[in-house]
Order: C-alpha cells, then sequence, then structure tokens
C-alpha cells in the first residue's frame, strides 16, 4: 500500500490516500491501443491484469474536511476480492486513522462518480445491517449520475453496486448538482462526462495554485494521451471530446493533475509535445 503524501496547495492542506489496489485486464484499460504498444508503458501479469491505485484525496478546506472518493467496495465477499486483488480490510480507513481524522469528522464527500471502485465505502456492515460509513457527510455527486447508479442499465450493471448508493439516497444524503458548481470558496466540480454520462471532475484553486482530480476521465499518467481511452467507458467519443477541453484548460491554467487509479505516487503536469498531450511526474 502506498503511504500518505501531503502538499500544501495555496490555502488547502491535501493528503493522497490510498485504498489499496485494484488489478483489472490491462486490454480494457487501453481500448483499442493494442498490447504491442500499451504493453511497454505496463507490464501485465500472468492473467493480463494490471496493477491500478485507489487513491482518494483528502482536502482541509478552513475547517473542513473534504474527501474525494471513498474507494473500493469490500462487502461482496472473497470472490470478489480474490478477483480485483483486493485485501481484505479498507486502507483507506487506516490511514484516516493516522492522520487522526475519524469518520464522523468528513463533512463533505465529493464524488467523481459512483462506480464500485470510487464509492465503495459510502457504506459498511454494522451487526448485519449497512450504515454510512462518513455519518455526517454530505455527498456531492451530478444529478445524472445518482439517477444512473439508482437506475442502471445492462452494459452499466456490473459497475453499480446499489448497497453503497441506496441507503444514502433514502436517507437524502445525496446532494445532487447539475453541472458546474462551486462547493466550497476555491472548489469547485465541473461535468466529464464519457466514462460514464455523469462523471465530474474536482478542481482546486488557491492563491494562484490549481489542481484537478481527474477521476476516470484519465484514470493513469499512462493514459494521458487523447486516444488512450478504456473501453470501460460508456460512451468513448464523448470522453475524447471532454478530454479536448479540459485538456486545453488544465494546460492553460497550470493545472496539477491528480491520477485517480495512478499505482504510485498520484501527482503530474500536462504537458503538450510533438507526440500530442503527456503526463510528467511532480515530486512531493
Amino acid at each position: 500500500m502506498r503511504p500518505i503524501l501531503y502538499r500544501k496547495l495555496g490555502n488547502f492542506d491535501l493528503w493522497f490516500l490510498s485504498d489499496g489496489e485494484i488489478w483489472l485486464d490491462g486490454g480494457s484499460m487501453f481500448g483499442i491501443v493494442p498490447k504491442s504498444l500499451w504493453s511497454r508503458l505496463v507490464t501485465p501479469d500472468e492473467q493480463n491484469r494490471i496493477r491500478l491505485g485507489l487513491n482518494p484525496l483528502l482536502v482541509r478546506a478552513g475547517e473542513r474536511l473534504v474527501l474525494i472518493e471513498t474507494g473500493i467496495d469490500r462487502k461482496p465477499g472473497e470472490k470478489f476480492r480474490r478477483l480485483y486483488g483486493l485485501g481484505e480490510t479498507n486502507p483507506l480507513l487506516d490511514q484516516l486513522a493516522l492522520l487522526g481524522v475519524a469518520p464522523q469528522e468528513i463533512s463533505l464527500v465529493i464524488h467523481t462518480h459512483l462506480h464500485f471502485d470510487h464509492a465503495g465505502l459510502n457504506t459498511r456492515l454494522s451487526e448485519g445491517r449497512l450504515v454510512p460509513t462518513f455519518p455526517r457527510a454530505r455527498h456531492i455527486v451530478q444529478k445524472q449520475e445518482l439517477e444512473d447508479a439508482l437506475h442502471p442499465h445492462e452494459r452499466s450493471q456490473a459497475s453499480y453496486r446499489i448497497e453503497n448508493v441506496e441507503p444514502l439516497a433514502e436517507q437524502g444524503r445525496f446532494e445532487v448538482v447539475e453541472g458546474e458548481a462551486e462547493i466550497l470558496p476555491g472548489l469547485r466540480v465541473l461535468p466529464a462526462p464519457g466514462h460514464t454520462l455523469g462523471m465530474q471532475v474536482v478542481e482546486l484553486d488557491s492563491e494562484g495554485q490549481r489542481l484537478a482530480y481527474t477521476g476516470d476521465l484519465v484514470a493513469l499518467q499512462v493514459q494521458t494521451p487523447l486516444l488512450y481511452i478504456p473501453a470501460f467507458d460508456l460512451y468513448p467519443m464523448t470522453t475524447l471530446e471532454t478530454r479536448k477541453k479540459l485538456y486545453a484548460r488544465w494546460l492553460e491554467g497550470g493545472y496539477l493533475l491528480c491520477f485517480a487509479h495512478e499505482p504510485g505516487p498520484p501527482l503530474a503536469r500536462l504537458v503538450r509535445g510533438e507526440k500530442g498531450y503527456q503526463a510528467e511526474a511532480v515530486e512531493f
């Protein structure tokens, strides 16, 4: 498990957390890009899987603690954990404890989207029933994403697990937004459709310093080239247009990028050269 990493961004304190690793099919992660190309960037295992990180981001904004993403769902049991190469426990909660942060101190959770590997710790089992893991938090999500998670279609239903969504919806814990919205001063969400129709990215902007949490718009540093779009994306041509739009914004604005699934340190800076868009790692 990757250790906690810290960075100051203007008035924000950022802790780059880890909820462990997940192993997914390499071909699916790179879509139409042939293995002869992507295997030069990452090495698959004997099952053709590649290692991905799970990288929630903890933000201190004044007196408030904001958690971006809640990690992966381990509630389905041993077979599920074995399929994805998961450990039994949630390292995210252990890392929060190391920082002295109790779940009830999180006042806001922001979801890029509600797939099981991004919203898995929305709920936990307590005495045989599902309860909110972060009992005082509001959960920010795009309206489209919540609707799709509660009513998935045949292609998307394997990625959404109702036990991570329905209990919070029934308790009125989701706060839906439609389109771009400022959640707190200097912290905003922007629609980023493609992986799902309702996906969003999170931007931080303080004292001239900027960071974008990319969700699954671009999950790994090596996926930054425009056409390196996973087969998991429901609307790949929409992903392409969204990437073009947001890459231009992030490059012009000098944004740092935090990748949701980078297995190593997840911070990079976007650059554009003769071969198109690339990402260069940034030291902590």
